[in-house]
């Protein structure tokens, strides 16, 4: 029986096959040269820059053969005469503007540096940060995050660019934004413009080439804390200047991010009869009115401001309370719109709302350390134990030990046991504390509007 062997490689690999010596040198190298001389088999030898071997510490070669293969640059000016038809685009490194230097300084005394971007402003919140690896235009169209600066953990932020259908409120809500590279140049098919040009867009002032693992580290062991963001000052400036300002927790935002007016969701005639919901509006995101929507309902969206007998006025089958920035404690005007709707029609509480129902039933609220942002919470329901995987984008969470009147804990957060969700034992109410509407994050608890629209109906 005779054993057939695959022929060896000829010494040099592909060079020999073509018949050229194999040079003492890597395969990159190899590959280049391999590259220029086809090329000047059937294009004759034209003028190459030199080009010695490839350092071994370069992670990417692949630009040895771009330069072989790469026609002469136009000029400047014949590109521009190009742009709007389908040639050439002019070059993007003439259109941007150069970085400046910024400063993120936080009022414990911490100080980073980095480049700033997107609008020429000074900016203030409190500095939290959020997990979620996606979902950052979401964020910074989030109401709750009003007079907030958001650090984002995850390193490469804007890479697919802004585009008109993820936005979540009617403009950016954050107060400013912190990343560890921001992405200049997006690659997505739905994407308009940068993240840098959509936050001067809206006077929202940016700082990237950060830190962001120590700034949340600072922020988890500390707590979260008032912090600013500044391109025209020093340091010692803006710490001065930051001590000067007025406090998170003693502003009401809700009454900045609440509708002026009340408006339905994309009305519709083929929809009379269904069930009519009326969302309070302390800050919501558009999702919600989507998913309800989607559901067959009418909806309608209300000032946060009106009161329950105008709420009661509109006639609805069902109320929520939607999400919302800030402490509840000083929404004590609220709290007493949601004592009289009590009883009166099925309710459904998310986030700040479900924090004004807990109070409205005799519950203190507390402001948690570093809060809960991010889009991977665990939540267990504590009837059947299952596990849910949320959402969340809060600051403050109920304290369970003063609930009365029927109002009782159903849901729990895995990481430190605070209330994630309420339900009254006889009355069509209840609330969670993370956000069902997701935008960003897992949509596992779109069934909880459906629990809801079982409770109108029924």
């Amino acid at each position: 029986m005779v054993a057939h062997r695959r022929a060896p490689r000829p010494r040099g690999g592909c060079n020999a096959a073509f018949g050229f010596p194999a040079p003492p040198c890597g395969n990159a190298e190899r590959f280049r040269l391999l590259n220029c001389r086809v090329r000047e088999k059937h294009f004759g030898r034209r003028r190459q820059p030199a080009l010695g071997p490839t350092p071994r510490n370069r992670l990417d070669d692949s630009h040895l053969v771009r330069v072989c293969n790469r026609r002469p640059e136009p000029s400047l000016t014949r590109r521009h005469k190009t742009l709007g038809t389908r040639g050439e685009r002019p070059l993007r490194r003439a259109l941007m503007p150069t970085p400046r230097p910024g400063v993120l300084a936080l009022e414990d005394g911490s100080v980073f540096h980095g480049l700033a971007f997107g609008a020429e402003a000074v900016v203030t919140g409190e500095a939290v940060f959020n997990t979620s690896m996606t979902g950052y235009q979401e964020v910074l169209t989030d109401p709750s995050y009003a007079g907030q600066i958001v650090v984002l953990t995850y390193p490469l932020i804007g890479n697919y660019g802004i585009n008109p259908e993820d936005i979540e409120s009617r403009r950016i809500q954050v107060s400013g934004f912190v990343v560890r590279e921001d992405c200049d140049k997006p690659s997505h098919w739905r994407s308009t413009r940068t993240l840098s040009d959509y936050l001067a867009a809206y006077g929202i002032l940016g700082i990237g080439g950060v830190d962001t693992r120590a700034i949340t580290r600072r922020l988890r062991s500390v707590g979260v804390m008032m912090g600013t963001i500044t391109f025209d000052e020093t340091a010692e400036e803006a710490l001065k200047r930051l001590k000067s300002m007025p406090r998170y927790d003693d502003i009401d935002f809700v009454k900045g991010v609440s509708t002026e007016a009340p408006y339905e969701w994309e009305s519709s005639p083929n929809l009379s009869g269904k069930n009519h919901i009326v969302v309070v509006d302390c800050g919501l995101k558009y999702n919600i009115l989507r998913i309800l929507r989607g559901m067959g309902c009418n909806v309608t969206a209300v000032p946060c401001t009106t009161s329950a007998e105008d709420i009661l006025a509109l006639k609805p089958d069902g109320i929520l309370l939607s999400p919302g920035p800030g402490d509840p404690a000083l929404l004590d005007y609220m709290v007493k719109t949601v004592k009289e709707l009590v009883g009166r029609k099925p309710m459904m509480g998310i986030c700040l709302g479900h924090q004004l129902i807990g109070r409205a039933f005799g519950a203190e609220t507390f402001k948690l350390k570093f809060g809960h942002r991010g889009a991977n919470h665990p939540v267990r329901d504590l009837a059947t134990g299952r596990v849910y995987i949320t959402a969340q984008n809060h600051g403050y969470a109920v304290d369970g030990d003063g609930l009365r009147d029927g109002l009782e804990v159903s849901q729990i957060n895995l990481n430190d046991q605070t209330v994630e969700g309420l339900r009254h034992r006889e009355m069509p109410i209840f609330s969670i504390q993370y956000h069902s509407e997701a935008s960003p994050g897992p949509r596992d608890n779109v069934y909880l509007f459906e629990n809801f629209l079982e409770m109108v109906r029924g």
